[in-house]
């Protein structure tokens, strides 16, 4: 009789390794089989052994992806053969990763899962940026919110969200959000004054990342301009602005 497998869901974090946790390190290192999102850096997959198989099953938002139904049907057919199966996943698995829907699939089909958690990419991207997510004097919470809705569900109400990130002072951390950011900047533009601090981060932590700060009312032409493309992040809020304004003063006082 076969030893039943595991299915571990791994947080790759936004690319840099050594973002990574430990545990996600061994889990990576043990792994007899690995399914492998697009977004995951080629250096965090280099620390799969040498014999291991990995399997890349391409997720990125507005290009062609992987079935999720097919690697559904990967992960339980390898775990059944008694393999030691790690999915890899950029950032969180649990968060816009799809890892719920994974979780599920490997539960009704009886394979023992377990996941580690990954650092999301809007963390990583506030963390390069200089920026907290939230702030006593400037955001008392934080919203993470994908800008790109699965196909056929009801719209996300962006003027509800403005309102309620005026009212409660919330940081917006928006994903997936380059493509729709026309209408995203005049939804939120409804509850959110023109002046509102925005920052935009392509390939956080990864080379080649870029920055750009800018105001709710220039989002998508700062983005045009720019020419920023996915994988970027978007965050909205007076944080960005208060640390930005610190820095500026740094800089006139020390040159």
């Amino acid at each position: 009789m076969t030893h039943p497998g595991t299915v571990t869901l791994v947080g790759a974090g936004p690319g840099d390794p050594e973002l990574l946790t430990v545990k996600a390190v061994k889990a990576i290192q043990s792994a007899t089989v690995l399914l492998v999102d697009d977004l995951v850096s080629p250096e965090v997959v280099a620390l799969a052994a040498p014999g291991a198989r990995v399997i890349h099953v391409g997720k990125r938002g507005g290009c062609r992806s992987t079935p999720q139904s097919f690697i559904h049907k990967l992960m339980v057919t390898a775990a059944r053969e008694g393999e030691r199966v790690v999915r890899l996943k950029g950032g969180d698995p649990f968060i816009f990763g799809r890892g719920g829907e994974e979780l599920e699939a490997l539960h009704e089909a009886g394979v023992q899962v377990r996941v580690v958690n990954g650092i999301t990419a809007g963390l990583a991207a506030a963390t390069a940026l200089g920026v907290p997510l939230t702030h006593r004097d400037h955001a008392h919470g934080v919203l993470f919110i994908t800008g790109h809705g699965q196909h056929g569900a009801p719209a996300t109400d962006w003027r509800a969200l403005a309102a309620t990130a005026r009212e409660a002072r919330l940081t917006l951390v928006i994903y997936m959000g380059v493509s729709g950011a026309a209408t995203i900047q005049d939804e939120l533009l409804t509850g959110l004054p023109a002046a509102t601090p925005v920052a935009v981060v392509h390939r956080v932590s990864l080379p080649g990342e870029r920055q750009v700060v800018t105001k709710l009312g220039d989002l998508a032409a700062t983005i045009e301009r720019d020419a920023l493309a996915s994988p970027s992040v978007i965050v909205v809020g007076d944080v960005i602005g208060s640390v930005a304004a610190a820095a500026q003063a740094l800089r006139l006082q020390f040159g």
